[in-house]
């Protein structure tokens, strides 16, 4: 299974900020759509991520306001990056090490999605749910020895 597959299931909503912004519209924009995420672009290019965890440290910096913080201010401006055709598993052990509960999906320099941790553990677990029932399906149909005949020797 690849990135693409998912994004194909999630659809193409996206929703983006610029660096200049500031905070209080991301996080609202944030709360509104009920998201964890927004990419950040300037210019049309990937400029960074916007997350819940970027906005808490903020807050805790700023004794707890965001202040008249900007989104370029608060930002991971390296953020973690996939391809369509990155395998699943590879996005695992990526956000894994990274500790990155969100992550762009690009092709070539073209922002396609952005995947959550959430969406590559939903579509493990449903390709396992598939490939579970596919073999439960294969040992009830498989055929039994009638008493009394041999069966033939491979």
């Amino acid at each position: 299974m690849k990135v693409s597959d998912i994004l194909r299931v999630k659809g193409g909503t996206l929703f983006t900020v610029s660096p200049s912004e500031a905070l209080a519209v991301g996080l609202k924009t944030m709360a509104d759509n009920d998201i964890g995420s927004l990419v950040v672009m300037d210019h049309g290019e990937l400029a960074g991520m916007l997350t819940f965890r970027e906005v808490i440290l903020s807050v805790v910096r700023n004794g707890g306001s965001v202040g008249d913080s900007t989104v370029r201010s608060v930002m991971d401006d390296h953020p973690l990056t996939c391809a369509p055709e990155t395998e699943i598993d590879e996005v695992r052990r990526m956000m894994l090490e990274r500790h990155a509960r969100y992550m762009p999906v690009m092709d070539q320099r073209t922002l396609m999605g952005v995947i959550s941790f959430y969406d590559v553990a939903k579509a493990v677990v449903e390709s396992q749910d598939f490939e579970n029932r596919m073999l439960k399906a294969y040992i009830r149909d498989w055929p039994v020895d009638e008493p009394g005949k041999q069966a033939a020797a491979s």
